[in-house]
């Protein structure tokens, strides 16, 4: 692409200017000082290609693509062709949420003699065995699976997919409420053979002015429309959200684990399977968005501890065709080593503008993410006297994001030993 092209060549054109304005009678220590600066030059302008290539280019390439792509008719599965299907939910002390959850499944538009629901309480304490039991008396295909030890959700998931009947398992967090549509739009999307992994379409509920929600739904909306596309054009979403996917059972591998993002582990063992992992938009569900600062920061270093397990465990798809690779590379690996390219421009920028104040494009840089990060200061002080303003607001959760990212890089390089969690406070 062009803008690689041109990020090839600046580089060299600078080292080029710096040998040209070092007078050759000069002494070897000043030819030195400028090759250096060459040097702090070229990662800047990597780090910063690279940002702009994961929140910027990526997004719009990819949306570029779905304008021009081909549009498909959908035929909706009737009664007598829809799969017999498992629901599996991971619970632990989820009491507030678990009765709303199996409601929103007995609810659903979808025959009642092909679904199961297998329910894994996690050593719950707060009477949500009660309430599943209670259910399951007046609905037979509901089932409890209660674990007396903690043992994390994917030795959950795993367990109860091992019990399941459905050929088609639908995995899913009970703080996420299905549409009366959500399970037949599921499994309509498993008509073509070649799909592997089908994936909701998430609408927040619980927006509030005072936290981060307006900026998380922001960031998830975005999320959504790049990972259709990746699904709608090469069949390569780069993972489902985790709140409800479907996948078939004879793809489903067991997750390790310690691993700490289950979801994304399913849909890469798909991929490697040579299946296709899309996205349905008309299978709806609905969650409270995260609103909390502090405990959005702990969820997303537990989530990016768990990409980098997953970093390690796919890298040769890296190198695989069809889109993967490149979805792979552009929209995940780029944005998880995200913190450390915004690090590396700011530090290199800094370098370049101390010796150099003549440079535009690092003055820019340095005083940019400078003036960004003290803004962060700034709207935390502003949010404790109650004054909320959203550009401040979405600065402020892009850059505690990216530092939740590099907190869960330093966790995964110290070693992770266990998959269990505890689940995001309900309704915040």
């Amino acid at each position: 692409m062009l803008y690689f092209e041109t990020a090839a060549k600046m580089p060299i054109l600078w080292i080029c200017y710096s040998y040209v304005n070092v007078n050759l009678n000069r002494n070897d220590d000043l030819c030195h000082s400028y090759m250096i600066q060459a040097v702090f030059m070229f990662l800047c302008v990597v780090a910063v290609l690279c940002l702009l290539h994961t929140y910027v280019v990526f997004p719009l390439w990819m949306r570029l693509l779905l304008f021009f792509s081909s549009k498909e008719t959908r035929h909706i599965l009737q009664d007598d062709e829809l799969p017999y299907i498992s629901i599996l939910i991971a619970a632990h002390n989820e009491v507030k949420v678990i009765c709303d959850k199996l409601q929103s499944v007995i609810g659903n538009k979808y025959p009642v003699e092909k679904i199961e629901v297998l329910v894994g309480s996690d050593s719950s304490t707060d009477g949500t065995d009660e309430q599943v039991e209670l259910l399951s008396q007046k609905y037979p295909f509901i089932r409890l699976i209660r674990f007396n030890m903690r043992s994390g959700k994917p030795a959950i998931i795993n367990h109860l997919a091992s019990q399941s009947n459905g050929s088609v398992l639908v995995i899913t967090d009970a703080n996420v409420f299905f549409d009366k549509d959500t399970l037949r739009q599921l499994a309509t999307g498993f008509r073509n053979d070649a799909v592997g992994l089908c994936d909701t379409r998430m609408v927040n509920t619980g927006l509030k002015k005072s936290g981060i929600s307006h900026q998380e739904k922001a960031y998830i909306g975005s999320e959504v429309i790049t990972k259709y596309a990746e699904g709608k054009i090469w069949g390569s979403m780069m993972g489902p959200f985790g709140g409800c996917y479907a996948v078939r059972k004879s793809l489903y591998r067991p997750v390790p684990e310690s691993n700490l993002v289950d979801d994304f582990y399913v849909n890469m063992k798909v991929l490697e399977q040579g299946y296709k992992c899309v996205s349905v938009p008309e299978a709806v569900v609905f969650e409270e968005v995260s609103n909390n600062l502090k405990l959005e920061y702990r969820r997303k270093t537990r989530i990016a501890s768990g990409n980098f397990q997953n970093l390690k465990i796919f890298s040769h798809l890296l190198l695989k065709g069809k889109g993967i690779g490149f979805c792979f590379f552009s929209h995940k690996v780029l944005r998880w080593l995200g913190p450390l390219f915004l690090l590396m421009a700011w530090c290199c920028s800094a370098v370049v503008v101390y010796s150099d104040r003549s440079i535009l494009f690092f003055i820019v840089v340095f005083l940019g993410l400078t003036f960004s990060f003290a803004l962060v200061m700034v709207d935390r002080l502003l949010n404790m006297v109650g004054i909320h303003l959203s550009i401040l607001r979405l600065n402020t959760h892009f850059i505690v994001m990216n530092m939740a990212m590099l907190k869960g890089l330093l966790r995964y390089l110290t070693g992770i030993k266990s998959g269990v969690w505890q689940p995001t406070q309900r309704h915040q």
